[in-house]
This record gives structure tokens, sequence and C-alpha cells, in this order.
């Protein structure tokens, strides 16, 4: 109930976007009395697009009824007794227009929340920014006022022309009845010829005089509605002028910083946000920009109605031109993709994607939803398209279930196409240029439509294209793509030809974007410190400086984010970054969030920071030879040799290990480790995460348990050990090894048949390209025993 109390608080035009909500689909009432009721229910675990979770709206439906029905019985008395019908009425008006459609009720109702919560948000920032004390005039930006004030300047605008226009048709149409009135006096002069004499001068004199008048008027008339043709075309050509730059502003700069958050977001940036605003604000300009567009038909009707003298037509003609290129910047602009496909596409695998056109709700496109196709496409066809060189029906691949009709939503006022199960069976390469490999090649997916407007006046053919998507016919190609799609996000630039990224970016403009991906993968807000930045500055360029600065005005290329293996190993930067990222996010994201894991420490930086610590103190950072592994390291005596104290390094552990028992169990396991690097009791800092004990036997049988031990470090330990002990090699930097798998190469488990169980060429080309790629990287020793 807490957000509807915070919704009525607002003002101004925020209050008039959130009762705008509101209507016969949803009832104000509804969301009045049942406040608490409605924001305690888990509308967003429903998946509108999952016909599967229709029996789960089917209950809120029920129970939003049954809600309703329950608040209508408790209304009493006099002032109770219209409530309870007007509840009543609801509670039935609500079940007849979704029982059959529960889904989007919950549609509705989640749209109804997002937007009162961004509302209300809104006006607390600009509340907040206005400083305590100071009440916002509403709760839009600074920017958003503008739009906002722009638009009352053409509505103003428009009525001023439509009350010119009025008074010129009255004005035309009085002209037009004097004119024939002149007629009339004609032709009754024509007919005094067959009077007598004496009777047809005297009437001849009255009906000469009276034209005289009528003619004087005619000529004054005419030159009047002349000057008022030519003053409204002025007038229309201003508003024109100012819908032109009201236009540019909500395309040009609004909607494209809304795709460039949404590009963003593709590398865990913040959520781009909703596109209820702008819609708003595409719509207000569809209204103005057709009521202005009607406005110069009439004025061309009345100009070919009666012609008069001058350079009207011409006018006219400029004008319908004008207003017909900016109706069509505005409907084929305002086609766009709201949830992007799969930027890491993956053959013979079911994907989905949105298509919405923000004037949808306008213009009755909606009357007679159009059909939307998806087509895959290369860079080099998308150039092509963008140059408006024809393309048609040219394709670089084949995409099952491509078609989709749009739907149009009442409830939210959306007009969209739901792709839900799309797959690409079939991709078509090009010849790939020098080094480049099949997971740095980009495609883009073309999503186009065919549909008329003002009962096909206008007719317009819309086309829009995806993110660059890459496509892996293999999961272990899924590392390199994502770099590649990483990369374009981060550093693409407005306005580019399809898909041109810089090959080198300032190192900190890197750093930022490992940051925001490592920030999003974690779930925390906990990202990359600058120590850690430094730790990967020496990992990137291969140096050893600890000063920030150093790196500051560096550059790192492409090639060296990851086409280069690093110095010493078979793999690349990203490869070993995006191995951190994936053991992280799937088995030790709490303890990043909890500040236990360095991580980005070095060996050396290691052995310096634990010597200076009390013995039995460990951390935990990430491995330097191997992907995806992180190690404990520790300081202890020496068994060998007492009174010497070395710090000592288990073997890395990978996902395969956290698999079968977590960290904090192998930790607990280990009683030499006492103290998490600097000094806070391990129990304190991993015992929340610790498994809890087994369970007494069950018929007669005892469950083992798996238990970790580093035998020259056991210590008594009252409980029974189930595991095997570990192996301990002794080298210059101790390091305790635990058994490994030494893998050339990643496991290729994936089928290279098609669902039929066909062979399929281009994929295996495509995996025989991935093996390639392998073979030609410096393979370093895998049987080196300089493991950390």
């Amino acid at each position: 109930m807490a957000m509807w109390i915070q919704a009525q608080q607002l003002q101004g035009e925020a209050l008039h976007q959130m009762q705008a909500l509101y209507g016969q689909h949803f009832p104000i009432e509804v969301r009045h009395y049942l406040a608490q009721w409605i924001e305690c229910q888990l509308w967003d675990s429903v998946e509108l697009d999952n016909p599967a979770e229709e029996a789960k709206a089917k209950r809120l439906l029920e129970n939003l009824v049954g809600e309703l029905q329950k608040k209508a019985q408790l209304q009493g008395g006099e002032d109770g007794f219209l409530l309870k019908i007007k509840l009543g009425h609801y509670a039935n008006q609500i079940k007849s227009t979704y029982d059959r459609c529960p889904l989007e009720l919950v549609r509705c109702i989640k749209h109804i929340l997002h937007s009162e919560q961004r509302l209300v948000q809104e006006a607390t920032d600009v509340s907040a920014s206005c400083g305590s004390g100071v009440q916002a005039m509403d709760s839009l930006s600074q920017r958003h006022q503008q739009i906002n004030q722009s638009f009352e300047e053409l509505r103003l605008a428009t009525q001023e022309t439509e009350n010119e226009l009025r008074k010129l048709q009255h004005s035309q149409e009085y002209f037009i009845i004097q004119y024939q009135e002149n007629l009339r006096i004609q032709a009754q002069l024509s007919s005094l010829s067959s009077l007598p004499q004496a009777e047809r001068t005297q009437r001849e004199t009255t009906l000469q005089s009276k034209r005289t008048t009528v003619d004087a008027w005619l000529t004054r008339e005419a030159s009047t509605l002349q000057k008022y043709r030519l003053d409204l075309s002025e007038q229309h050509q201003k508003t024109l002028s100012l819908l032109r730059k009201q236009q540019t502003l909500i395309l040009e700069e609004e909607l494209i910083q809304w795709k460039r958050r949404q590009q963003l977001a593709g590398n865990g940036g913040p959520h781009e946000g909703g596109l209820d605003v702008l819609q708003s604000w595409c719509e207000k300009l569809a209204d103005l920009i057709w009521q202005n567009r009607q406005q110069i038909r009439r004025c061309e009707h009345l100009t070919k109605q009666l012609p008069l003298p001058g350079p009207m037509e011409e006018l006219l003609s400029k004008l319908n031109a004008d207003i017909t290129d900016i109706i069509s910047a505005l409907v084929t602009s305002t086609f766009i993709i709201e949830k992007q496909p799969p930027q890491v596409l993956k053959t013979q695998t079911k994907f989905a994607a949105t298509v919405r056109l923000l004037v949808g709700g306008k213009l009755n496109v909606h009357m007679n939803p159009p059909q939307v196709k998806a087509v895959i496409v290369s860079e080099q066809q998308a150039k092509a398209l963008l140059k408006n060189e024809s393309t048609h029906s040219e394709s670089s691949g084949e995409i099952l279930n491509n078609n989709c009709v749009m739907e149009y939503q009442q409830a939210t006022g959306t007009l969209s196409a739901h792709f839900r199960s799309m797959s690409l069976k079939r991709i078509k390469r090009s010849d790939r240029r020098g080094a480049e490999s099949v997971t740095e090649e980009k495609f883009t997916v073309l999503f186009e439509s065919q549909f008329s407007v003002g009962g096909n006046e206008l007719v317009f053919h819309v086309k829009t294209l995806s993110l660059p998507v890459v496509v892996i016919v293999h999961g272990s190609q899924d590392n390199n793509a994502t770099a590649t799609v990483l990369w374009d996000n981060a550093f693409a630039e407005l306005g580019r030809v399809p898909f041109i990224v810089p090959d080198k970016v300032l190192w900190p403009q890197l750093c930022d974007t490992l940051d925001t991906k490592y920030k999003a993968e974690m779930h925390s807000g906990r990202g990359l410190s600058e120590d850690n930045m430094v730790f990967l500055a020496q990992k990137a360029f291969t140096n050893s400086s600890n000063n920030p600065e150093d790196s500051r005005n560096m550059t790192i290329s492409w090639a060296q984010f990851n086409r280069e293996s690093l110095p010493g190993r078979n793999f690349t930067f990203w490869q070993w970054f995006d191995g951190v990222v994936e053991l992280m996010k799937k088995h030790l994201k709490p303890h990043w969030n909890d500040g236990a894991i360095l991580g980005f420490v070095n060996k050396q930086q290691a052995q310096d920071m634990l010597l200076s610590k009390p013995n039995g103190t460990f951390l935990l950072r990430f491995s330097d030879s191997e992907i995806g592994g992180i190690t404990i390291a520790w300081v202890a005596e020496n068994p060998n040799k007492p009174g010497e104290r070395l710090v000592w390094n288990l073997l890395p552990y990978t996902t395969k290990d956290f698999s079968i028992r977590s960290l904090a169990d192998r930790i607990s396991d280990l009683n030499h480790l006492l103290f998490l690097y600097p000094d806070r009791p391990k129990d304190e800092v991993f015992a929340k995460y610790y498994t809890p004990p087994l369970s007494k036997a069950v018929d007669g049988y005892v469950k083992p348990q798996i238990k970790q031990v580093v035998p020259e470090f056991t210590t008594p330990n009252p409980e029974p050990s189930g595991g095997a002990p570990t192996f301990m090699d002794q080298t210059a930097s101790p390091s305790v090894s635990l058994p490994n798998n030494f893998g050339v190469f990643p496991s290729m488990s994936d089928t290279i048949l098609d669902p039929d169980g066909d062979f399929d060429l281009d994929d295996t080309m495509d995996v025989a390209r991935h093996v390639e790629e392998l073979l030609r990287r410096p393979m370093a020793n895998q049987w080196s025993s300089q493991q950390s």
C-alpha cells in the first residue's frame, strides 16, 4: 500500500500520467480499495510469454474478484450503499473482461505498478535535486518538462489554426452565397428585355446599383480571403517547423538515448527503462501531425472549391509534402525492438524477441494489425539496407517461426509482435578478413512490416535492425562470441556504419565496461576496485607497475583483449577474466559480496601480504595459470624445517570441484586455516554457508560424507573423515596439489547433426574452424609443475 500512498502525492503532469493508467480496463477505484492486496501479490513471477503460466494468472484473477466481492459485502449504511453496488459491478466487469485471457490482467496490473513506481521515483529524484523543503513542480526532469511545454505550445498553435480555418471556411461560404447572388442579379438583368420600357428602365437602375455594390464587396472579399489563406499557410509553416523540432528532440535524442541504454544493458548496465513516456510523446506527435495534415487537406479542398489567383496551390502542395515527410519519419522511426534477440545466438536453439510500434495505438494501425517478418542478415547486407539498396529476400540464414502478427493490448495501449519460438536453423557465413575468427563475424536480425494509415492514404514499409549478433554452433564458442558482443556494445558510436567499432580504446574505458559486467553478474554493488584494475592492467599489458596512473593513458587493442594469448599461456585476457566471472557467478557470488574473496592478487603479492600475518592466516585469489580457477594461499611453518615460515598455495579449485563440495565446506575441513586475511576468524565469515551435519542413519544405512584433507597439515579431528587424502608437491614456492585433469580442448559434447539426424556441413565447418583457431594459438606447456 506504500506505493499507492506515494502515488496519491503526485502533482501536475505526473498525476495526469498516473490517472491515465486507469479506465474501463482497470478502474482506479479497484486500485484504491484493494491497494494493499494488489501490492502484496507476486505479479512479476508470472511469465507473460509462457502459456503454461495461464493457470497462475487465472488464480490471481479469481482472487482479485473474490477480494472485490468481499470488500463490497463489508460496505454498510447509507454512505456504503452506492460503493457496495459499484465494487460489485467492478468485480463482474473484471471477471467478464479477463476470464478468457487472465494473462492480460497480469500484464495490465504489472504495467500499472511499474509505471507508478517510475513516476514516484522520478518525483522523488526531482524533489531531492530541488533541495530539502522545496516542493518540486512535478515529477519530470527539466528536459521532460521542456518537451511537455513544447507540446502545449503545439496544441495551442494547432487549435489556433483550426479556429482560423473555420473562420476562413465561414467567410468562403458567405462569399460563395454573395457570388451566387451576383449571378442571380446578372440573370435578372438579362431577362429585363421582355419588359415594357418604363418598367425595364426603373428595375435596371435598381439592379445595376445592387450589382455594383455586390461586385465591389466580392472584389474586396476575394482579396481578404486570399490574405486569410496566405496567413493560415504561414501559420501552418510555423507549426510544422515546431513539429519537426519536437520530433527531432524525441526521436534523435530521447529515443536514441533509450536505444543506447538498451545496448549498454546488454553488458550489464542499468535497465534501459520503460517505453511508456516515449510512447506517450510519440502518440501526441502523431495526433498533432495528423490534425495538421487534415487541416492542410481541408485548405486544399477550400482552394479547389473557390480558385483565386495567387501562389496558394504551390504553397499547399509544399505543406502537404512536408507534413507527409514528418509523419513518415515518425512512423518508420518508432518501429523498434523492445526486447532484443540474444546477441550470442546458437543454431538450433529457441530464442525470443519483441517488436513494438510506438504509434500503433494511433493512426488506426491497430484496427488491421500488420504482420512482421524476421530475417537474419550479414554485416554487408545491413550496410546495403541502410543505404536503401535493395536486399529484398536476401538473407544469411534460415530462421524458423519468423512471422508474427502484431497484437494490440487495450489495457496498455501497446501494439507489439512477440516472437516467442524462433530458431536459427542454419547460417551462411561470409569470407573472413585476415585473422578474424567465426566468433568475430557479426550478423543482425532484420524485422520488417508493411501497413497503411488513414484509410490506405499512406502506405509504409518499415524495418529495424537488432543489435549485432554473433552466431555460434557449439557451446565452446560462447566465451569468444561474448567478447565480440561486449566490445561492440561498449564502444559502438552513434550513427555508425554497421558494425564498425574502434580497434583500440583507452584502458579506463575498458575498465568501466569490465566493472559494469562484473557487478551485473555478481548482482552486487561491489565491483572492481582500483587495486583490482591495477592487477588487470598488469595482466593485460604484462607489466609490474602498481601505480594506477601508469595505465591511465594507455590503450588496449581488440587483439590484446581477445585475439592474442597472454605470454606463456594458451588463453587470452578476456578468456581469463570471463572464466573468473563464470566461476564466481555459479559458486562464489555470496563470498564476493561478503568481501571474503580478494581474488585479483598475484602470487608474489599474496606472499608479501601473508608473511606479515600470524600462522594460519589465509586468503583467496584467482589462479593466473588456469581459466576459472581460485586458490587458497596461507602462511604456516615449514614442516620440514622448523622455525621457517612459508606461504603455501593449494592447487586451484574450479567449477567441477565446487560441484562436489562447496568452498565454505572445504575451508571448514582444513583446520590449519584459522583467519581470513587480514584477521577475521574463518567461522565468523564462512559458518553461515557450512552444510549442516548429516542426519542419523535411516533404515540401517549410514550416509558417507566427503571431506578434504592436506596430509602434512592435518590435525586430530574428532569427526570421521570419509575422503581420500590429497598429495603435496614441494616447489620453490610451495603449492599443494589436488588431482587434475589436463584437457587441451574443451569438451565437444554438442551434436553436429541437425534435429532430423542429418549431417550439417555448415555447422561442422564452424566446429572445424574453431579447432583450427585453437591449434594456431601458442600452446603453453600443459604439464608444467608451476601451478598457481
